[in-house]
């Protein structure tokens, strides 16, 4: 598990609690005060809703009227789902981009061998440039098509 939180993922999950924060705060919070004020006779009025919610979110006030007493239930619930929602979203996100073996190596390197191992098939001097002091042959015997994979850049 020690393994798991390094100083990257720290700070990742810094980040993802900051938005979580600043979402909350700019949108679930007025979401849900405006999911109340939309509500007549237990009635649900989406166009009503759409209508209010960009005031609601610009408008600060929005903020301290979510913990009023008519407010706050509904508040809690929709901080409750948004955050259920939130983290498992964040935990399949850090799971998806956790560390490789590969991470933070330069495309292109020879830093995968071992010991000058790309040497028995490249050259160190001579040749068609692969990556810094890899060259391969073109006197080689056999196959000396190159595929280059990832972008060109043209501007």
């Amino acid at each position: 598990m020690g393994q798991f939180f390094t100083e990257k993922k720290k700070k990742e999950i810094l980040i993802y609690l900051i938005l979580w924060l600043v979402l909350a705060i700019v949108l679930v919070v007025p979401a849900s005060v405006a999911a109340i004020d939309s509500t007549y006779n237990d009635e649900f009025n989406g166009n009503t809703f759409l209508s209010i919610i960009v005031d609601y979110i610009i408008n600060l006030e929005v903020r301290v009227k979510a913990f009023q007493e008519k407010y706050i239930a509904n508040t809690g619930t929709a901080m409750k789902y948004y955050s259920f929602f939130y983290f498992i979203l964040v935990i399949i996100l850090m799971i998806k981009t956790k560390d490789s073996d590969y991470r933070d190596i330069e495309h292109g390197s020879s830093d995968w061998s071992v010991g000058g191992e790309q040497y028995k098939v490249l050259s160190r001097k001579e040749g068609i440039i692969l990556a810094e002091k890899n060259y391969l042959p073109v006197d080689k015997k056999g196959n000396v098509n190159i595929l280059i994979v990832g972008r060109i850049w043209c501007w």
